[in-house]
């Protein structure tokens, strides 16, 4: 896979908190099957810079481009865009086969190939037979890993995360992380993550991105910037 899968160009973002405005303003650009972490304390934009790419948001100026194509006013639904969250969005009173289902079609209405597609799609991320128990007859990795399912099933070349491990304890987040370093590998996927954690970084991501005041800092790879020394913010993040 070549070219480029995301950029945003001079992408703005204005709001309003504590009585004052506030500005954010992203360049970046990630590689078609690149695998991207972003790092930085409360507050620096992660989460902002994912929605835009998303499409939750909406840039007060600049483009959002997705494989070239400015997509700055396309909606979430027409993007080629999965996302996971924190809190991996299951509904309560649906099994896991129907959460994951959701993925190709709210209304449910499947083909027998999606039917099939929504079965291996669990057993990629080791749910094989968990179809038919409710979300909180599961654990939280595994609630994530449903979540996971159902943006897989979807078959979009971007995968965002924002801290999809926040959650879990350290065995469930090690196995979080090998599972979904494998997906990239297998499916060649452009994967960007959202985390507070370096280990996740080093896991799972060849490239990171510190953010830290509503702007890009430093992309470089994973191992080199969580070893830099001359940016005096990621010095006091990383402590």
């Amino acid at each position: 896979m070549s070219g480029v899968a995301i950029e945003l160009e001079q992408a703005g973002f204005r709001y309003r908190e504590g009585g004052r405005d506030n500005a954010m303003l992203f360049d970046l650009s990630v590689a078609a099957g690149a695998s991207l972490a972003i790092i930085g304390p409360s507050g620096a934009g992660k989460s902002t810079l994912l929605s835009l790419i998303a499409g939750f948001d909406r840039p007060s100026s600049g483009r959002v481009l997705i494989g070239g194509v400015d997509v700055t006013a396309t909606e979430p639904a027409a993007r080629p865009v999965s996302m996971v969250f924190q809190d991996n969005n299951l509904f309560a009173h649906l099994d896991a086969w129907t959460n994951v289902a959701l993925g190709l079609s709210p209304r449910l209405n499947l083909t027998d190939v999606q039917r099939m597609s929504v079965e291996t799609a669990l057993g990629r991320v080791g749910l094989g037979g968990f179809g038919k128990r409710l979300p909180g007859e599961l654990s939280g990795g595994e609630r994530q890993r449903v979540a996971l399912a159902r943006a897989l099933v979807r078959q979009r070349p971007i995968l965002l995360l924002d801290e999809p491990f926040a959650a879990l304890g350290p065995a469930q987040r090690k196995q979080m992380i090998g599972l979904l370093a494998g997906l990239h590998r297998e499916t060649g996927m452009t994967l960007v993550v959202v985390t507070h954690q370096p280990d996740d970084a080093r896991g799972l991501a060849e490239q990171t991105a510190f953010l830290d005041g509503g702007r890009i800092v430093a992309v470089r790879p994973t191992d080199v910037l969580l070893a830099a020394r001359d940016i005096p913010a990621l010095r006091d993040y990383l402590g």
